[in-house]
């Protein structure tokens, strides 16, 4: 049995000229939560699509729990969740019958859990699907998906159109609970904030290119805003290695990328550099320092 869940290796996707995932190679392991970011455009939803056996990529290939997913579809999705970003449902039906419908397509099913979930979320079975706002319906997606305990859930910017309290419901108790049972989760998102207390891994795409691929924890541990009261600043680029450099007020701001404690006072004391803050950086404040160094670095 492979320890991993997801295999992505080589991926490239192209419409017509456009190359919408440039060669893009990922691992999720099995049990882990693997946060994939990127701003609208950024091959997210084309990655997504492979990921599922719903789209044939140009060139690469990708394998779940061990087995090729445009090959063994059927079976493979016998074992996934997929909450997609915008939920799609006959306007008419009922959620009733929506779950009796999906029903049908899995041998493992738990009606019970799909009810419990939606007394949760406060959504009536009998409610018309076209009826309900668009948070709702993400609401059903996630516990559809969920009703044959899947090894893998797949995620697709689960938290559009939640308001606050079902995204705390969302990413606090649902997929907390999934990790702590050993489900793999595969998320793509907007909402860092979120994401940043459970996911275990996250990966950053631009331009249809995978950008970072690294430990949350890790990650946040090497990145540092860094304030000084001076300026202009001279950072010794062999110590310190500054994404973004730009003036704050009467001094300079530094976001480096390669932080370390013991180097960085080593340099304080050898460098004219004066009084200078250190603060540690949100996923989201590392994202935005990311996405605008690429920004630059492409203009």
């Amino acid at each position: 049995m492979s320890d991993r869940a997801i295999q992505i290796a080589d991926l490239t996707v192209r419409y017509g000229r456009k190359v919408a995932v440039d060669h893009v190679s990922l691992n999720v392991m099995r049990g882990a939560v693997y946060a994939l970011v990127g701003r609208n455009g950024a091959g997210k939803s084309s990655l997504v699509r492979c990921l599922l056996g719903q789209q044939k990529p140009g060139d690469g290939k990708i394998t779940l729990f061990g087995e090729d997913v445009w090959s063994r579809r059927s079976e493979l999705m016998q074992h996934v969740g997929v909450v997609s970003e915008d939920a799609d449902a006959p306007p008419e039906m009922s959620v009733a019958a929506i779950a009796r419908f999906c029903a049908r397509l899995y041998r493992t099913w738990d009606q019970a859990s799909v009810e419990e979930r939606l007394r949760m979320f406060g959504v009536p079975l009998n409610s018309r699907f076209g009826s309900l706002s668009k948070g709702q319906k993400k609401q059903v997606s996630l516990a559809l998906a969920l009703a044959n305990t899947p090894e893998l859930l797949v995620l697709d910017d689960p938290t559009l159109g939640l308001d606050v309290v079902a995204r705390k419901s969302l990413f606090e108790e649902v997929i907390g609970d999934l990790a702590d049972r050993g489900t793999t989760v595969f998320i793509t998102t907007h909402d860092l904030i979120g994401v940043e207390t459970f996911a275990d891994r996250v990966g950053m795409i631009e331009n249809g290119k995978l950008v970072l691929d690294e430990e949350v924890d890790a990650l946040k541990s090497r990145f540092r805003r860094i304030r000084f009261a001076a300026h202009p600043v001279a950072l010794d680029t062999t110590v310190m290695r500054p994404t973004v450099m730009r003036a704050w007020g009467g001094g300079a701001e530094a976001i480096v990328s390669n932080y370390d404690d013991i180097a960085f006072e080593r340099m304080r004391s050898t460098s004219n550099i004066g009084a200078a803050e250190v603060q540690v950086m949100s996923l989201e404040e590392i994202f935005i320092a990311i996405a605008g160094g690429n920004q630059e670095r492409n203009a």
